[in-house]
């Protein structure tokens, strides 16, 4: 290895996103493999298992098993990858019925202690932790929140990771915690077993049968490139400027929007007919969860910061299912 090799290799910087084989998660993934130059080694943790689709598309990429609860697994990304530059936790227990199912796991999960502790144990602190929180931490009473916004979660889901949010800001000195609405887009490359929102929309409304749809619960739906270009500029920003770094950015797209307006967008672009969506009120049913009523969120914040604009909310719509139509 020439000289020129040996500097361009010891400029490289380390990227470590926890959760890798989530949704968000292998999108992230792809955006970072995508930028030009690779100038970033990046390795994925994972739960269970790592798709064997995934890891033969990004062949470059190291993935090491770890479980948050424990932080077991950790130890072996020191030995093999060394101190990661940037750390995006994508990890969480998101579904709001399972948290308060299992309120003791939804906090242990989503409460990332393991990984701090594991970023407070190399001597040099200087690795910029990225946490994808939630809008679920507004009580929903009012429209288009504010990052400086009193938060008052109903729900161990928006409890748990308000607290995660407390912990960070309490024990790491460089981080960027972005509150996310509803991240929605195009499949993964290796598919992940939850339902998508706009594909299951798109899915009910096929079948040509009536369905009922909430018109009293009001999102900003964020396509998931967004969120992956959001992402991407605090880590340039970061890797950049090396200053210290403490940002909170809500994390939507442009347009508040209920189910009811997400399904007739879907139909408007489908060509669908739009009589068979049903409007209906969030409180005729009991899903096991309180959720919150607005939880819109203001996003001019992560605008002005970052000089990145999302697209519409029809925008993302027609993107996800053109993707979907070409895959």
């Amino acid at each position: 290895m020439g000289k020129r090799e040996r500097e361009r290799e010891m400029s490289r910087k380390k990227i470590l996103i926890v959760g890798g084989t989530g949704y968000l998660g292998q999108h992230l993934l792809q955006g970072f493999s995508e930028i030009e130059g690779s100038p970033y080694d990046v390795a994925i943790t994972y739960y269970s298992s790592a798709p064997q689709m995934l890891l033969d598309s990004f062949p470059h990429c190291l993935a090491f098993p770890v479980d948050l609860q424990t932080g077991h697994g950790f130890d072996e990304i020191s030995v093999t990858f060394g101190q990661p530059d940037v750390v995006v936790n994508c990890a969480a227990l998101s579904v709001p019925r399972a948290c308060e199912r299992d309120p003791a796991s939804a906090m242990s999960t989503n409460i990332p202690s393991s990984l701090v502790q594991w970023l407070s144990s190399f001597s040099d602190r200087n690795t910029f932790l990225i946490h994808l929180s939630t809008d679920q931490v507004y009580e929903g009473l009012k429209s288009f929140y504010k990052e400086e916004d009193e938060t008052v979660p109903v729900n161990v889901y928006g409890k748990s990771k308000m607290a995660a949010e407390q912990f960070i800001s309490a024990n790491c000195s460089n981080f960027g915690i972005l509150r996310s609405s509803i991240i929605f887009g195009p499949q993964t490359i290796s598919p992940v077993p939850k339902s998508l929102p706009i594909q299951w929309i798109d899915g009910v409304l096929s079948k040509g049968d009536k369905v009922e749809f909430f018109n009293d619960e009001f999102r900003c739906p964020v396509y998931v490139k967004d969120v992956v270009d959001v992402i991407l500029a605090l880590t340039r920003k970061w890797i950049s400027e090396g200053k210290h770094m403490q940002v909170l950015l809500n994390v939507g797209g442009p347009d508040r929007v209920s189910r009811l307006q997400m399904a007739e967008t879907v139909a408007q672009v489908r060509g669908y007919d739009t009589s068979l969506i049903i409007p209906v009120s969030a409180s005729s049913v009991d899903r096991g969860v309180v959720s919150p009523a607005d939880i819109s969120m203001d996003i001019s914040r992560m605008v002005q910061t970052l000089d990145i604009s999302p697209v519409s909310f029809l925008d993302g719509v027609r993107l996800t299912l053109t993707s979907q139509a070409g895959s």
